[in-house]
């Protein structure tokens, strides 16, 4: 009756979904009274805890007052307040906000939006799009395109249009004794070898800040965001920053691209944004672009792209309520504290012979396992170890649902730091 998603249905005749029957907190309770600890906030969405109540009060009251209107010829003051103070806290020059319903959509809309920009510039011989190994955009055909995971993509290749990759600067496969910083700056070289051949018919980079998420939770230093948005510059290429899963406040600041002091053409957000209440997701870009699409009608400049809930009142209120926790609570600093409590919680782990690495940017921290410490040799992805400690987690009242051989937390903002020490607990015994 119901197919789940990223799921081997047939797994459930062995593990049954666990039914879940209300959540508090950063609590979820199953239908026996069981309570797991969210400590992935619900695939990366929920911000400030299950059913929280300044959330909750703001979308009922909206509910009160307007459920949903088409956004094409009407507006309402909900979309018109939160595209406003998105404009106010995103990187300066990010004037206009064009909203769709999730991560994936957003993606297809800057996508569509960068190429759609050249075309209206009489460049159309720019249709490519660079992107980076290992990186994950969301799974409708666009966005599966521009991603490089082959678990996701390898089946789908056929209907994909073709994308320029080149190697992520991931710091996992930095050399014994060589910085992020280092590598990063070393591996930025891929890059402008790309750009330099091909930037005639490059629409747009399209990159993940800071942290490859679905690409087992890979990281790489602020400098190759900042080498990248001078190159794309110098080679007239836009450059596409998915924050989907990194932003408001994920990476130990509100957004990932602070952190290298860019600015990039298109900022594509979602999850956090409704703090994990209600699908909405916004694509940020700059007056210079939606002055390239405005013109009498007649000339066909315009961009014809839609949902049916675009900028849904509900789901906007939501994401005011969210920001409106962000400037009362003086959540980023509290963040920095947690996350030096993530780090406590988890560093030690570094020293297990079965850790090949553990890493952080902020509220993200990854625990690598591997069969071989000394050369990194992975367990076989049919072992499913991950599988493994799901489940003996699970039995410990803690949801992690790590990526293949990869365990992380990235947990709700309300977390404590006695919680935070206990998860590391529960990781530290569920390897061991």
């Amino acid at each position: 009756m119901l197919w789940h998603p990223c799921t081997q249905m047939k797994d459930h005749e062995r593990y049954p979904p666990i039914h879940i029957r209300r959540g508090e907190g950063v609590w979820l309770e199953d239908e026996k009274g069981k309570r797991y600890f969210d400590a992935i906030s619900s695939w990366w969405v929920n911000l400030f805890g299950h059913c929280n109540p300044r959330i909750n009060a703001a979308v009922n009251d909206q509910l009160d007052t307007l459920e949903h209107v088409l956004l094409a010829g009407f507006t309402h003051e909900t979309v018109l307040d939160l595209s406003k103070r998105l404009v106010e806290i995103t990187p300066p020059g990010l004037d206009y906000c064009f909203y769709a319903d999730n991560g994936s959509s957003a993606v297809e809309v800057a996508l569509k939006m960068s190429y759609h920009y050249w075309h209206n510039q009489g460049k159309k011989e720019k249709t490519k799009f660079i992107t980076l190994e290992n990186s994950y955009h969301g799974d409708t055909l666009g966005a599966l395109a521009v991603g490089s995971v082959s678990l996701y993509k390898d089946t789908y290749a056929p209907l994909l249009m073709e994308t320029i990759a080149v190697p992520s600067p991931d710091c996992y496969h930095r050399e014994p004794g060589e910085s992020w910083e280092a590598y990063s700056t070393r591996k930025f070289a891929d890059m402008e070898a790309a750009l330099a051949q091909h930037h005639e018919q490059v629409c747009a980079v399209i990159v993940e800040p800071l942290v490859q998420c679905a690409g087992n939770m890979r990281m790489y230093h602020p400098c190759y965001l900042t080498l990248l948005r001078e190159a794309c510059d110098r080679y007239g290429v836009h450059l596409i920053a998915d924050e989907v899963a990194v932003g408001f406040g994920r990476t130990g600041t509100l957004f990932a691209c602070e952190q290298a002091n860019i600015t990039p053409d298109f900022m594509c957000l979602s999850k956090g944004l409704t703090g994990g209440y209600l699908p909405l997701s916004v694509v940020l870009t700059h007056t210079y672009v939606y002055d390239a699409f405005y013109d009498e009608y007649s000339t066909l400049k315009a961009f014809l792209h839609s949902h049916s809930y675009t900028g849904n009142p509900l789901a906007c209120r939501a994401a005011l309520a969210t920001l409106d926790i962000f400037a009362q609570d003086n959540v980023i600093a509290r963040n920095q504290d947690l996350s030096q409590h993530l780090r406590d919680a988890t560093g030690p782990l570094a020293d297990h012979p079965h850790v090949g690495d553990v890493r952080q940017h902020g509220m993200i921290v990854a625990i690598e396992m591997v069969q071989d410490k000394h050369t990194k040799t992975p367990y076989p992805w049919q072992a499913r170890r991950g599988l493994q400690v799901y489940h003996r987690a699970l039995a410990q009242g803690a949801l992690l649902r790590p990526i293949g051989n990869v365990i992380y937390l990235m947990p709700p903002y309300v977390t404590t730091p006695e919680q935070i020490k206990w998860l590391g607990d529960v990781i530290a015994e569920c390897i061991g």
